[in-house]
């Protein structure tokens, strides 16, 4: 059975992509940059925007029935290798004791001010 999950974001309906697509025992979260939805307005920190992305593909995967916990695969986007370092503890604080596969790449991102993007993959525990 599949499932379409949207945050309502107006990105989702103009790109025509769901926020997150469950098959089976698997979700699939689109790649996440770090906009606040609620506000529609995005950080000048790369701290904050990975916790606005984490936060917004925590509340996917719940919405689908998942948790972080369940999260196998995470690509990391940053536009800037130097920020790595500063990432790498915020990171740490959601996936530290997770620990899933991931790749974290540089290269630029569709819009100037965002800093990060992340996609994550889960599989449920069973």
């Amino acid at each position: 059975m599949r499932k379409l999950i949207s945050t309502g974001s107006p990105f989702e309906k103009t790109a025509g992509y769901s926020r997150a697509v469950v098959q089976g025992d698997w979700c699939f979260v689109s790649g996440t940059t770090g906009y606040d939805y609620a506000t529609m307005t995005m950080p000048q920190s790369i701290e904050d925007q990975t916790r606005n992305c984490l936060a917004t593909i925590a509340k996917a995967l719940e919405e689908g029935g998942f948790s972080l916990a369940d999260v196998v695969r995470a690509h990391y986007y940053i536009t800037d290798q130097r920020c790595a370092d500063i990432v790498f503890p915020v990171l740490g604080e959601f996936f530290g004791e997770i620990r899933p596969a991931a790749t974290m790449i540089v290269c630029q991102l569709i819009k100037p001010d965002m800093k990060i993007e992340i996609e994550v993959t889960a599989l449920r525990r069973g």
